[in-house]
């Protein structure tokens, strides 16, 4: 048990890192949801434009495309 013990001290440097584990992993997390908001933006974005497209092409057919 005291190498466990030993392990969590981290030879008396444990309140440098686990502090600096935890930041690491709320940046993580953090980047993981801006990147999931980010793509899901794109998205939708991409939706509305290919709706838009859609609808400009709907009932032209043989017309130029603009």
């Amino acid at each position: 048990m005291t190498s466990f013990s030993e392990f969590l001290s981290m030879g008396g440097y444990a309140s440098f890192v686990w502090p600096a584990y935890a930041i690491v992993a709320l940046v993580m997390v953090a980047l993981a949801i801006w990147i999931i908001a980010a793509f899901r933006k794109s998205e939708r974005a991409l939706t509305r434009l290919e709706r838009a497209q859609a609808e400009s092409q709907g009932g032209e057919e043989g017309a130029p495309n603009n």
